[in-house]
């Protein structure tokens, strides 16, 4: 196991892979921006250092900053957490030429999967079902481009190869409104991600979103921890995530769960990764793998009892798989709501200072979060400020626990989204499961 780490990345992820290196004994730097000087694992780490100003650009992204910050602490890895760094393969690749270990897929895996042409045809060849459409890239001839869509049938989604966050995506329902859009995306492709380099799909209407947790291990070995269902979003944003998926049958989960294992072992696979599916009418359409941690990673752990994170920093050491897939099992149902410094009804980011923070508690209740009395919240990065996790030996059972969490959570000072998450734990179709992606869209937009 490795004595010491840096901790590329800031807010409740941090903290969460800082617990983690108190359980396994390893010593945690935290590197911060000027912003951040503050925040808890800052506060906690046996080392921090100042890796530049507020702007993303200037701390959280600037590599050169965060690897000098390892080599001035006499660290031995880098865990980049979610967001920011996490799968961006140039970093990957530098911070392994530098001579430390980073936590997470080698940098040709980043990259492969980063690219989403290049991750559907790796996953075709794994046996991985893809959304209907041949994942080649789209040329500037438009006839070819009509007849491709006429061949996949309208409704289609263009959608950039190195796209992500719900960004340089359009659908298109008719064929006099494809060109326009495929030249649109590719000009918020190249303006956005630096690739304008776009594909077309079949749309699916009324799908879910489904996804399966993966651990594989540099000896061959690799298991899946199950299903997650993150249909609930708001502008492809997850909103509220569960685990297992309402709805899927053992049979399902036994068959996709292996072929996603499967299928890290055919690609080399190394550490936490997540393979994330469409789910419509009894099929699953792969749409892209996440080669990182997720934000919600908890809800697997509460029903499998098995820390994600601590294992992401053995395999990374060089560590076999603590477990095999016939260990793994799983208990009752859990889920997460993520939380936000944001207005409810306009969802505009509200950074400010926490008056008063109360966390909730009792049977069943996790609390992921950085934030505490005092703590200011800014204006800089992305609103969540945390994550609440509740689990029940059934998915009634969470729900119940869930309002009651949410009920006594007390964040003043700021806005937040808890009231929004109130109210879709007391929505009657969420009570029932298995809504499409575009439930809560349209449910908000009912509201306004």
């Amino acid at each position: 196991m490795f004595d010491k780490i840096v901790i590329a990345n800031r807010g409740e992820i941090a903290l969460r892979i800082l617990r983690a290196c108190r359980e396994l004994g390893v010593k945690a730097v935290a590197v911060h921006s000027v912003a951040d000087r503050d925040l808890k694992h800052v506060r906690l780490a046996d080392e921090a250092v100042c890796i530049g100003p507020a702007a993303s650009a200037d701390s959280y992204l600037n590599i050169p900053a965060i690897i000098s910050a390892a080599e001035v602490t006499d660290a031995e890895a880098i865990h980049p957490g979610y967001g920011f760094l996490s799968e961006n393969a140039d970093f990957a690749e530098k911070v392994s030429q530098s001579g430390f270990t980073f936590i997470g897929p080698r940098a040709e895996t980043i990259r492969i999967m980063g690219d989403k042409i290049a991750a559907k045809k790796a996953m075709i060849a794994a046996g991985i079902p893809c959304v209907p459409g041949n994942g080649e890239p789209l040329g500037n001839d438009n006839a070819t481009n009509l007849k491709m869509a006429q061949e996949i049938g309208y409704p289609v989604i263009i959608k950039a190869a190195g796209g992500g966050g719900g960004r340089g995506m359009r659908t298109v329902h008719t064929e006099a409104a494809l060109i326009n859009a495929i030249t649109m995306t590719k000009a918020e492709a190249s303006s956005a991600f630096g690739n304008g380099t776009v594909y077309m799909e079949k749309f699916l209407e009324d799908p879910r979103h489904i996804e399966f947790q993966v651990l594989a291990d540099a000896h061959g070995n690799a298991i899946h921890l199950g299903e997650r269902d993150c249909s609930m979003q708001r502008r492809h944003q997850k909103v509220v995530e569960e685990a297992p998926a309402p709805g899927i049958t053992e049979e399902e989960r036994n068959r996709m769960g292996e072929q996603c294992a499967k299928a890290c072992v055919d690609i080399g696979y190394l550490g936490a990764g997540t393979f994330e599916f469409l789910y419509e009418k009894g099929e699953f359409y792969f749409i892209e793998m996440n080669t990182r941690v997720q934000v919600e990673h908890p809800v697997t752990e509460m029903i499998t009892s098995f820390d994600i994170v601590k294992e992401q920093l053995r395999i990374a050491a060089g560590e076999p798989l603590s477990i095999s897939q016939d260990q793994v099992t799983f208990t009752g149902h859990a889920i997460e709501c993520r939380l936000n410094a944001e207005d409810p009804k306009t969802f505009m980011p509200s950074p400010g200072t926490i008056d008063q923070f109360h966390m909730p508690g009792g049977p069943g209740i996790r609390c992921e979060t950085h934030i505490y009395n005092g703590y200011k919240v800014p204006p800089f990065y992305d609103s969540m400020i945390g994550k609440l996790i509740a689990h029940g030996d059934d998915r009634q059972s969470a729900i119940a626990r869930m309002k009651t969490a949410l009920s006594e959570m007390v964040i003043d000072g700021i806005k937040t989204n808890i009231p929004l998450q109130q109210d879709i734990m007391a929505d009657s179709a969420f009570a029932q499961g298995c809504q499409n992606i575009h439930y809560l869209e349209k449910k908000l937009g009912t509201n306004k």
